[in-house]
C-alpha cells in the first residue's frame, strides 16, 4: 500500500491538457527504468486528474477522448513511463542520498587503493565525491554513473579497477556441505574435484571483494581452506 503522505504527483502534458497521478516515488521511478511492477503498488489513488490537489477525478469520456482507453492503470502507466516525478526538496534529497551509497559501494566493491592494495571504504568515496562537489543523478542507474565519477575523483582519491583470480581449495569434510552455497555465490566459478575429494574453485572477482569473499569462504569451512591469487589484473 502507497503511503500518501510520501507519495508524488507525476504528470504528463498532452496539448494543452495536464494529467496527473499520485504515486510511490521510488516504485515510480523503477518503473520509469523499465522495471515490472504492477500499477496498483504504485498508485495511491486509482484515478487520473488534471489536478491532484483539487481532487476532482477526470471522468471517463475525456479518458476515452485523450487516450483511447478508460482504463486507469495502462493510463497511469503512460503517464509514468512519459511524464515526470514532482519531487518534493526532501524527496529528491534522500533520493540523491541513497543513489550516492549505492555508488560509492560499487566504487569501494569494485576498486582498491593501489598504494595499499585495500579498498577504499564507502565514507571515504563519499567524503571524496562531497569535497569535490560531484553530482549525482538520482534516476540514472547507478552503474552508468560510476566511471564518470571514478575519473573525477581520481584527481584526489587513488583508485584502480582491477579484478583478482583465485584458487580456493576445499578440504572434503567442508567440501559438501558448502558446495550448495559456494555455487550459488560463485555461479561461474570454474570447479575440479580432486582426488581425495577436495573441492578446487578457480573465481574471479572485483579486488575490491577479495577479502570479503575470503571471509565468507572461511565461515562456511570454519576456516578450512586454502586460497592462492593466480592473476591479478585491471
Amino acid at each position: 500500500m502507497v503511503d500518501i503522505e510520501k507519495s508524488v504527483i507525476c504528470r504528463l502534458k498532452k496539448g494543452e491538457k495536464e494529467f496527473e497521478i499520485l504515486v510511490d516515488p521510488d516504485k515510480a521511478n523503477r518503473l520509469k527504468k523499465g522495471e515490472n511492477i504492477d500499477i496498483d503498488e504504485i498508485l495511491a489513488y486509482p484515478d487520473i486528474y488534471h489536478d491532484v490537489r483539487k481532487g476532482d477525478a477526470i471522468p471517463k469520456h475525456e479518458l476515452q477522448n485523450f487516450f483511447g482507453t478508460t482504463d486507469v492503470e495502462k493510463i497511469a502507466k503512460l503517464i509514468i513511463e512519459k511524464g515526470t516525478l514532482q519531487l518534493t526538496t526532501e524527496q529528491r534529497r534522500k533520493m540523491v542520498e541513497d543513489k550516492t551509497k549505492e555508488i560509492a559501494n560499487i566504487i569501494s566493491r569494485r576498486g582498491i587503493n593501489p598504494q595499499t592494495n585495500t579498498p577504499h571504504p564507502p565514507q571515504r568515496i563519499i567524503n571524496a565525491m562531497e569535497q569535490l562537489g560531484i553530482r549525482v543523478d538520482p534516476f540514472l542507474d547507478a552503474n552508468s554513473q560510476v566511471d564518470r565519477i571514478v575519473k573525477d575523483l581520481k584527481t584526489i582519491l587513488p583508485i584502480k579497477f582491477e579484478s583478482v583470480k583465485l584458487q580456493v581449495r576445499i578440504p572434503s569434510q567442508y567440501a559438501g556441505r558448502a558446495y550448495s552455497e559456494i555455487k550459488r555465490i560463485f555461479s561461474e566459478a570454474e570447479e575440479r574435484w580432486l582426488n581425495d575429494g577436495t573441492l578446487e574453485l578457480i573465481i574471479k572477482i572485483p579486488a575490491g571483494l577479495e577479502a570479503d569473499i575470503v571471509e565468507k569462504i572461511g565461515s562456511l569451512t570454519k576456516g578450512n581452506f586454502t586460497s592462492k591469487e593466480l592473476e591479478r589484473s585491471g
